[in-house]
């Protein structure tokens, strides 16, 4: 049984063009793929020339492609919600920015300029001459000399400001092909650019605008050697289809439940950035925050009446999942007390911070097991750091009530760190608890409320109450963990 393949035909940039290029690939699989047709979506798009609008006059030679990038980016993002196949790009303008578009998206765009390459190496290679009709803007643009005559092309245009401005009015002139004229003078414009090209030597015309292919039969019954680009995009859609669409390079993307709470999030966010290698922007990795101070408190629900976080939890990593995330990391202790809740309806990774922080704790402290954790006391009551360490030879020493109580103040005081403090109280209090745990014997303490490394930064050779005691930061060692996970993607 032949698998279906759903294209998104991205309409808008020419309708009669979108249609002979649907209708060929039809016949195509019609031919060959029986039961398994094409379906190829188009959408209309108002306030393009499919839509109602007049069509460019011929003069408008330097248009702005903003809005047409705009534009096709949100009908192919539609595409790729419903889980398309591919998409279809009709039109040589909005193919001077498919490598922008492609970059947003994990939809294979069908690129028509490889089409057009793969086709003439087959049939006229390099050096050849090939005599190019295409739009002014398309020409400034150099698409292509990037694409054919970085291939050895030798590419002619018409050499008569008349010709080529009979071209663009042929096409988009009142009685143009856009406008639905086939005939008469329409015909006569295109013929005669055509002739000006091989008189200057071309061995063939090649249409630069997807409306010209719409004349191929009328001019090659004159004799002229027009390619159908229409047909050949048609038939690589067809033949690049015929399995499954091989997958576009990507980059990795790090998805951040944030605003648990939002100073930490900032400061997880800075942690990634300061541990990837990188010598410019373009070198950093991708990032998306779905920052909702709005989560109900965790430590309040787990050990009192709070809401209930799970479903808001849930609800962010759903969003993050849409949104193209390789994998969730959520800079916040206690919620992860509420992973396992969610992990199992989701479909990409949420990174354990803690599981990530004694695996951490286990291969830089080896040999050193009683460990000190300071936390709140809703992570405390959900035992989380409990089960992680379950079956190693470590010991958690906890803070008695008194100290527990200016870690919390720490946090969540009027002048605690939640309310924006970094100094004063709320670092004495941090430092009375760490001094409390390094007298009852910790080796390692683990700062395990993000917002505490705000107060004391992580340090593996610390020296509290004149012991030797190393403090580690989970939200740093989540920052590199991620990091690697990008870097590995990269070069898998």
């Amino acid at each position: 049984m032949h698998k279906k393949i759903e294209l998104g035909m991205v309409s808008g940039l020419g309708r009669d063009a979108s249609a002979d290029i649907a209708a060929k690939l039809d016949a195509l699989d019609a031919a060959s793929r029986p039961g398994g047709t094409a379906v190829v979506e188009r959408r209309p798009a108002d306030g393009w020339p499919d839509g109602g609008a007049p069509a460019p006059a011929p003069s408008q030679t330097r248009a702005d492609p903003n809005a047409r990038k705009l534009h096709c980016f949100d009908l192919i993002r539609a595409f790729e919600q419903r889980a398309l196949t591919g998409a279809l790009l009709p039109c040589f303008i909005s193919h001077t920015f498919i490598d922008e578009l492609q970059a947003e998206t994990t939809l294979p765009i069908l690129n028509m300029m490889h089409a057009l390459s793969e086709y003439l190496e087959r049939h006229l290679p390099p050096p050849a001459a090939i005599g190019v009709l295409t739009s002014d803007y398309v020409r400034r643009n150099g698409l292509f000399e990037r694409c054919l005559g970085a291939r050895g092309y030798r590419l002619l245009y018409p050499d008569d400001a008349a010709v080529q401005a009979g071209v663009m009015e042929a096409v988009y002139g009142p009685r143009g092909i856009k406008r639905g004229g086939r005939l008469g003078e329409p015909l006569e414009q295109v013929a005669g650019a055509c002739e000006n090209l091989l008189r200057q030597g071309a061995q063939l015309c090649l249409p630069g605008i997807t409306e010209i292919p719409l004349l191929a039969e009328p001019l090659l019954a004159r004799g002229i050697a027009l390619l159908d680009t229409n047909q050949i995009y048609a038939q690589y859609a067809h033949c690049a289809l015929a399995g499954a669409a091989p997958a576009p390079a990507r980059h990795f993307k790090i998805g951040v439940i944030g605003g648990v709470g939002p100073a930490a999030t900032v400061d997880f966010m800075e942690k990634i950035i300061r541990n990837t290698p990188a010598s410019r922007d373009q070198d950093h990795i991708k990032l998306v925050v779905e920052h909702n101070p709005q989560i109900p408190d965790r430590t309040a629900n787990l050990i009192g009446a709070g809401a209930d976080p799970t479903l808001a939890l849930y609800a962010a990593a759903k969003r993050l999942q849409a949104d193209d995330a390789d994998i969730i990391a959520i800079p916040c202790n206690t919620a992860h007390a509420f992973v396992e809740r969610i992990q199992p309806a989701l479909s990409i990774p949420i990174v354990h911070m803690l599981n990530e922080t004694v695996a951490y704790l286990r291969s830089h402290c080896a040999g050193k097991r009683r460990i000190g954790l300071l936390a709140t006391s809703g992570t405390l009551a959900s035992r989380v750091y409990h089960e992680a360490v379950a079956g190693d030879d470590l010991r958690l020493l906890l803070p008695d009530p008194a100290h527990q109580a200016l870690v919390m103040r720490a946090i969540y005081g009027e002048a605690g760190v939640k309310a924006g403090f970094r100094a004063g109280q709320c670092r004495a209090d941090l430092l009375r608890a760490m001094e409390h745990l390094a007298r009852r014997g910790a080796e390692v303490i683990i700062l395990a409320c993000t917002e505490l490394p705000l107060l004391v930064a992580q340090d593996e050779h610390c020296t509290i109450a004149g012991r030797a005691v190393a403090v580690l930061d989970p939200g740093e060692i989540l920052a590199r963990r991620c990091v690697a996970l990008a870097q590995a993607s990269a070069g898998a």
